[in-house]
């Protein structure tokens, strides 16, 4: 789809979530967050214990829905809270938000995802998972789907860099994402790709060179996320100890900037930054005030006169980190 930047309606100078499903729908789009009940492979012992080190027990679920309720149920209560803020007139994509979202037998995922898309006024579903947790069973599944609605799978892989991915305990490689990502594009699914920026020891140029490598690639949408260090992590234990230091917000705001110059225009970017339990919140402070966060992303676009694509090299091959 052809974009045009800014937003002749918004202003905006990216392709925001908000603002591309209301074109592709008519009106406002939400996301209610749910709880399937998944494990995790990097907590159970299948590939590791403990899981990520920034991740907390809720598994990246913490404003999900409660896994004890039916999905019905926590659909219901996700969408009165966003009719009490927003009202009626809103359509919703049920996200399955917690742990890994395909970590699980196929005809309990389709049990799930069925579900979910009976609730009414759905008009599609988006999975959170691992890209090692894509089987071609799965796939197959979530390519039915892909058919019958407007389905998205987010795939967390943070960084392109292994080296880092050893430092927090990710359990998976990049040559491991690459294999989840080609079973679904080979199905036509959509798929968003989850990174982190200030990760432990990681340089700006580190995390430019991921986006570069995910502008390569053909990916349908990317969330952005400042690292958090949460209560009860092991990364938390490293922070405290002094291992490494976190962004501030003028570096932070600068190098999304730079990330969202080397993203394709028709990329949805989902997310500019992540929320932390407030809490369980150690680090970076500043991050509690997301609107100050976001308005400070939209005014240095202004301020460098530069929109979503800017420094996007086409022709560029992916680039492959050891």
């Amino acid at each position: 789809m052809k974009m045009t930047f800014p937003d002749p309606m918004t202003g905006k100078r990216f392709n925001s979530y908000g603002n591309f499903m209301k074109r592709k729908f008519g009106r406002r789009v939400v996301k209610i967050s749910l709880n399937g009940g998944f494990d995790c492979p990097n907590r159970d012992g299948t590939k590791g214990t403990g899981g990520c080190t920034y991740c907390s027990g809720a598994g990246s679920g913490d404003f999900a829905g409660d896994p004890r309720m039916s999905i019905a149920d926590q659909f219901n209560a996700g969408k009165s809270l966003v009719e009490a803020k927003w009202g009626k007139d809103v359509l919703y994509i049920p996200y399955f938000q917690a742990n890994t979202g395909t970590y699980a037998p196929t005809d309990r995922l389709r049990r799930l995802y069925e579900e979910a898309l009976l609730q009414k006024d759905t008009v599609g579903l988006a999975i959170s998972t691992r890209p090692d947790c894509i089987s071609e069973e799965t796939a197959d599944l979530l390519s039915e789907l892909s058919e019958r609605t407007y389905l998205t799978v987010e795939l967390g892989l943070q960084t392109i860099h292994d080296a880092t991915a050893e430092r927090i305990n990710r359990c998976h490689s990049y040559a491991d994402f690459l294999k989840g990502f080609e079973m679904l594009r080979s199905r036509s699914i959509n798929v968003c790709v989850h990174i982190i920026n200030g990760l432990p020891y990681e340089t700006r140029e580190m995390m430019l060179g991921t986006v570069r490598t995910l502008s390569a690639l053909g990916i349908q949408g990317i969330k952005i996320h400042l690292l958090h260090i949460l209560r009860g992590t092991k990364m938390a234990e490293q922070f405290l100890a002094g291992e490494f230091g976190v962004m501030d917000m003028e570096e932070y705001t600068e190098t999304v900037c730079d990330q969202i110059e080397l993203l394709p225009e028709d990329v949805i970017i989902e997310r500019l930054t992540g929320d932390g339990a407030g809490s369980e919140l150690i680090a970076p402070l500043w991050s509690r005030n997301k609107k100050t966060v976001l308005n400070s992303i939209d005014k240095e676009l202004r301020r460098r006169n530069t929109v979503q694509g800017a420094k996007y090299a086409k022709t560029e091959p992916p680039v492959i980190f050891p």
